[in-house]
């Protein structure tokens, strides 16, 4: 089998989404509100939903480091991330259509998604090859 190109990029690009991951879970479960406080939008009237997601969010975190870890293995779990960061702007899309989500809110699909396609993306493309 042949070694996976551009390893140390596509390790550091899961490294970094792994921090991020974690840090953006650890906010969202500890202060669930934060978000909507940022966004202008009304307060949740169940914040543990939110928190619930930050917690998930955070073990994507964790994931995103195994593959940073052993990137020759990860193809799976990075398909599984960018269908997520795929998903999640249509759903934010519907939202703001709709009238439910103001712009402001678009700043969640740019820092947790959009960003991630390209580097996401290339390791898949990667690792297919091998």
């Amino acid at each position: 089998m042949s070694p996976l190109r551009r390893r140390a990029l596509h390790r550091a690009t899961f490294l970094a989404a792994g921090l991020y991951n974690l840090a953006w879970g650890a906010l969202t479960a500890l202060h669930p509100q934060w978000f909507f406080d940022f966004a202008r939008l009304d307060p949740p009237r169940y914040p543990e939903i939110f928190a619930c997601l930050g917690m998930v969010i955070g073990l994507y975190g964790i994931l995103y480091l195994d593959v940073a870890r052993r990137p020759e293995e990860g193809w799976l779990i990075a398909a599984v991330g960018l269908t997520g960061k795929i998903l999640g702007p249509i759903g934010f899309l519907v939202l703001l259509l709709a009238g439910q989500w103001p712009l402001r809110a678009g700043a969640l699909i740019l820092t947790n998604d959009l960003v991630w396609w390209v580097p996401f993306g290339l390791y898949l493309w990667d690792a297919r090859r091998r």
